[in-house]
């Protein structure tokens, strides 16, 4: 049987004996990773459109069950799955890899990614108002954790074996492999360091270069087709590109509110998961039948005739139709310009609520492709307005300020501005519109940081007690365990709470320990601790000392730390607590103390690590 602990010791040896450093095996698992991810992404965007030409030949004429029942039974099904095999696959992925990144070291099960490719086929296939990057970039993660997993890869180099499958999902779902090297760079690991940045372009690469073999195409899955071209951006257009940023941006922070509401809003309904999960389906149902009902009576012909709403599933065939500068009946009169204004502002609202129902109950899916619909929306609503007021100049067209919607609002939903320019701008291959789109994505970006903190991505993390941090000094102390740390051993006679106090003072004396650790007397197990301040304080009345207990000066309210938790979070520990010292327990039980860790060995252990970086 292979051993694959052998196969990589071997790799390693062929690397260093061709003359590169150690750690540049990562560049050949990068770009195996990569190509698995490829296949695999490939694999699911034609699984999925497979199962939605399935889903409407069974909805064909019969609108009751192809707007409400399938939906309904699509996330029931998805709900069964997800509840039962991998609850960390419902949701829209990019939360739950950023959570494995800082709580478990880049360590994610594979079941999850089979699990998140099922489940997110039959949430967005049924009509599911959701995106396919999100289950794609978690796909890519499961498949460079389980790789660095079974050969036994570090904790350092596992998150970057993780952000070589996410880049190159990204790379392949869009046809974009510079945007994916951005967007874990910018969102994921935020590190943007020479060792994790060649790697990780590697897999990005080799990503692209599979799906365009297997597709046998060299364009995005998510195509643009284009009759903008020829358009070019001129300077009187910077005040209606600085109002559609700044707007967007308000758009994204509303999303994100939205759809965390949601989140908290089905968190506190104590019923069953399944429940929770099939109300989303109706909920999304009976919004799909109000909108066609309103459309056939009010919208007839504005947006054409689809065989499903425009907001169901990933909505891309609604932005195919708004960057077509034809779709706009500016020669129809100003009846059909507000009509056309007041559907696409209703399709913005729509897209939010139905992403809610779809990604908060419980279904699986992806906020990206959302976060585009909501920008093309926005966009055009705002460019038929500049239209009718005179205010776009001759050559420019609604479509140009769909296409630049787009990127301000994924901007200012993920707070990843370079993410979003150059996604856009590989779907376009259009330089000219790239100014406008920097131009929107900043502004956008900054007004959504001004009014939210947190992005889309980090909202709800940050709430649960994760530090989220962007600088390069936060990734390495991620990458750095306890048990890299220097420890201090217990005192040599353990401390009770009936102890007098005068026995840690004889023991300061003689030990030079300034913190001591307070066990139970017949199980050892910890039950708080003594500081260095404690005694401090005790000694200002020197009579009383013989008189008191460790129980009358010993604090409950510390926590302990594991070998195998990382530097930002004891940091976060010694932070909130305000103690010079924190007991380490056991990794066989965690309530017996072994030893007692320092926040200067901390320090010392980080400026270790930035050095090394």
């Amino acid at each position: 049987m292979l051993n694959p602990q052998r196969l990589f010791e071997r790799l390693s040896a062929l690397v260093q004996r061709l003359g590169f450093r150690a750690e540049w095996y990562l560049v050949f698992l990068a770009a195996v990773i990569g190509t698995l991810t490829g296949f695999g992404a490939v694999g699911f965007t034609k699984g999925l459109a497979a199962f939605e030409h399935f889903v409407v030949g069974l909805s064909r004429g019969n609108m009751v069950i192809g707007l409400l029942a399938l939906p309904v039974v699509g996330m029931f099904l998805a709900g069964v799955l997800i509840v039962n095999f991998a609850p960390d696959a419902k949701g829209h992925g990019v939360p739950q890899v950023l959570k494995a990144l800082i709580s478990k070291g880049g360590v994610i099960k594979a079941r999850i990614g089979a699990v998140k490719v099922v489940a997110s086929i039959l949430t967005v296939g049924s009509g599911g108002s959701a995106g396919t990057e999100g289950p794609i970039v978690q796909i890519g993660a499961v498949i460079g954790s389980v790789g660095g997993q079974w050969l036994r890869i570090s904790r350092e180099h596992m998150q970057t074996l993780v952000g070589c499958g996410a880049a190159a999902g990204i790379s392949s779902v869009f046809n974009a492999p510079i945007a994916g090297v951005f967007f874990v760079l910018e969102i994921l690991l935020r590190d943007f360091s020479l060792k994790t940045f060649t790697p990780i372009v590697v897999a990005s690469v080799f990503s692209a270069v599979a799906t365009q073999r297997l597709l046998g195409e060299n364009t995005a899955i998510f195509t643009v087709d284009m009759n903008i071209h020829d358009y070019q951006f001129v300077w009187v257009e910077l005040p209606s590109y600085i109002l559609l940023g700044a707007v967007c941006g308000l758009v994204a922070v509303w999303f994100n509110k939205l759809l965390h509401k949601g989140e908290d809003l089905y968190d506190a309904w104590k019923v069953p998961a399944l429940i929770k999960t099939v109300s989303g389906g109706v909920g999304v149902g009976l919004l799909g039948l109000g909108f066609v009902l309103l459309e056939r009576n009010f919208f007839a012909d504005l947006l054409g005739h689809g065989e499903v709403p425009a907001f169901y599933g990933n909505g891309y065939s609604t932005i195919h139709l708004l960057l077509d500068p034809n779709a706009y009946h500016l020669e129809s009169g100003t009846q059909a310009m507000l009509l056309m204004t007041v559907l696409l502002i209703g399709l913005v609202l729509l897209k939010g609520v139905a992403t809610t129902f779809t990604l908060a109950s419980g279904g699986s899916g992806g906020v990206f492709a959302p976060s585009l619909f909501l920008g093309a929306t926005t966009g055009a609503a705002l460019g038929q307005l500049l239209e009718s007021m005179g205010l776009i100049p001759a050559g420019s067209t609604p479509a140009s300020y769909a296409l630049v919607g787009m990127a301000a609002v994924v901007a200012g939903a993920t707070h990843a501005p370079l993410t979003a320019i150059l996604i856009l701008f590989e779907m376009t291959r259009n330089i000219y519109v790239v100014l406008p789109i920097m131009l929107a994505a900043v502004i956008a970006t900054a007004v959504a940081q001004i009014i939210e903190r947190d992005s889309i991505y980090t909202f709800g993390l940050r709430r649960a007690g994760f530090t989220i941090g962007g600088a390069r000094d936060l990734t390495v102390m991620r990458r750095v365990p306890v048990a890299a740390c220097s420890l201090a051993p217990l005192p040599p006679e353990p401390i009770f709470a009936s102890d007098p106090l005068s026995k840690l003072i004889t023991l300061h004396a003689h030990h030079h320990v300034p913190d001591f650790v307070v066990v139970e007397q017949d199980s050892g197990k910890y039950i708080g601790m003594v500081t260095s301040a404690d005694i401090r304080t005790a000694l200002i009345d020197r009579e009383a000392i013989p008189l008191l207990l460790v129980a009358e000066v010993m604090r409950t309210d510390l926590p302990t730390v594991h070998r195998d938790e990382t530097l930002d979070t004891v940091m976060d520990k010694f932070a909130r607590h305000d103690v010079a010292s924190l007991a380490v327990v056991s990794p066989i039980d965690e309530h017996l103390p072994m030893a007692i860790l320092t926040r200067a060995k901390v320090m010392q252990r980080y400026k270790e690590a930035l050095e090394d970086s």
